[in-house]
């Protein structure tokens, strides 16, 4: 029975890491996957769970953009500068300035509401509207954005305005399950001139805080007193989440080179109806 438990864990974990990058939004995936496959784990270990998996993809991150965003780098070896060996790299400390207050308006959000948003919009029908609306999103601006040039190529051409429009979008996924942190991101960023691969290097970035922040709180909330059986299920979670995080990450970066993101704007729509569709028949039965 056990190791049933510990394989749902590792899909759970294939599922956090598949869709917490691709905007096809993670949360919606993870309460259609709860429903016909649950873990048999308390409720409050699953809201644990969930996040805190979560920083597993965070992890992916880290180690694939580590030089881009470590602020405190190694001289050359070959420099002829003596005395200090390390310095600050000024850009990418204002780069974190940036993803900071990008994320002020979805932490706040978070914060004082998030119990109140868990209780009333982690509804099947919420998800399914939520997944429509973004995945229609996508294929109107990538549609708009044939005839423009993007005037942001680069994480240095962000400015702090731009940063807080991503931000603001960022604040949807916070509300409504199903809208996706990634795809709300990519899509407001697109929408205000920023090319695919910028954007989605700074939705990745942005996630950091907030993926972490939250797994934190989940936490402490929780405690530390994981029975062995759920330090296991934990833990395969989190591994499995971020060495697929890993591959998906690779992956999309070298999708967006060549293709817009129409294709996952059609998957969103797509499923957002089979989710409709699943639970009208449901409701209907009962």
């Amino acid at each position: 029975m056990e190791i049933i438990e510990y394989l749902k864990a590792a899909l759970f974990g294939i599922v956090e890491g598949i869709t917490e990058w691709l905007p096809i939004s993670s949360t919606g995936h993870m309460i259609l996957l709860k429903e016909l496959l649950p873990l048999n784990v308390s409720e409050e270990f699953w809201n644990m769970f969930e996040v805190v998996i979560q920083f597993g993809a965070i992890l992916a991150v880290v180690i694939i953009f580590f030089k881009q965003i470590f602020p405190f780098k190694l001289k050359d070896k070959n420099s002829k500068e003596t005395g200090i060996k390390a310095y600050v790299h000024m850009d990418i400390i204002t780069l974190w300035f940036k993803i900071i207050v990008a994320c002020i308006p979805a932490a706040i959000v978070g914060l004082l509401f998030d119990e109140m948003l868990e209780k009333y919009l982690y509804h099947y029908v919420v998800v399914a509207v939520a997944l429509i609306v973004f995945g229609i999103a996508f294929i109107v601006v990538e549609n708009w954005n044939k005839t423009r040039k993007p005037e942001v190529n680069s994480l240095n051409a962000i400015t702090y305005k731009t940063a807080i429009i991503i931000g603001t979008f960022q604040l949807l996924a916070a509300m409504f399950p199903g809208v996706s942190r990634s795809g709300a991101t990519i899509v407001g960023a697109l929408m205000i001139g920023v090319s695919r691969t910028v954007a989605a290097e700074f939705t990745f970035f942005l996630a950091i805080p907030v993926m972490a922040g939250a797994s934190l709180l989940k936490l402490v909330k929780f405690g530390l007193n994981f029975t062995a059986n759920e330090f296991i299920i934990l833990t395969i979670g989190f591994v499995v989440a971020f060495v697929v995080s890993i591959v998906v990450i690779k992956f999309l970066l070298k999708f967006i080179k060549k293709h817009d993101f129409k294709v996952f704007g059609w998957y969103r729509i797509v499923l957002g109806i089979l989710v409709l569709l699943y639970y009208f028949m449901t409701t209907a039965k009962a």
